[in-house]
């Protein structure tokens, strides 16, 4: 900015610096986003073309001062929080590597001689309640057994297969508590 418009408005706005920065905090609502959007519009001034005379430097001063913290509240939703930033860096590599493909087959191999291992009501009472959802009324009804079987029957059949698998299973798998 040169000339006429930078010393009018130097000017204006050393004369009605309060003034500025009451109607700026009121329209933005925190004296320090008024006095920080001031100073940037201040460094904006520079900016502004000799070619138009500026009817109003209050007003013109104002209106770039709520434009710069406009534009800082844009800026600021777009911004990613640390929140979504973690989320964004818990995303699981979908490329499964070497490595990963190896041990997975290595796991359903040993899974697979597991279920082999056992008896064969073990192995269909599990398969109806992991893999076909049914529940041990309707997989006790379909093998003609009591639920209590069908219960320890998946009982034996999952404590097998975790112990051929080196997992842990919780201590309680189901059925009643014990009394205190």
């Amino acid at each position: 900015m040169t000339g006429a418009n930078r010393a009018r408005l130097s000017s204006e706005l050393a004369e009605n610096y309060d003034r500025i920065i009451w109607s700026l905090t009121r329209s933005l609502g925190s004296p320090d986003v008024a006095h920080d959007a001031l100073h940037e519009a201040f460094l904006r001034l520079d900016r502004v073309p000799d070619s138009d005379a500026i009817r109003s430097p209050v007003d013109y001063i104002l209106r770039i001062a709520l434009n710069v913290a406009k534009d800082r509240w844009r800026a600021q939703r777009r911004r990613a929080g640390t929140s979504d930033i973690a989320e964004l860096l818990d995303i699981s590599d979908e490329t499964a590597d070497t490595v990963r493909i190896v041990e997975a087959r290595s796991e359903i191999a040993a899974f697979k001689r597991a279920l082999a291992e056992l008896p064969v009501r073990s192995r269909e009472v599990l398969r109806h309640i992991s893999l076909d959802g049914r529940t041990t009324q309707q997989v006790a009804a379909q093998l003609d057994v009591s639920v209590r079987t069908v219960e320890s029957d998946l009982k034996r059949a999952l404590r097998h297969c975790a112990d051929r698998l080196d997992y842990a299973l919780p201590q309680r798998l189901g059925g009643p508590r014990p009394r205190a």
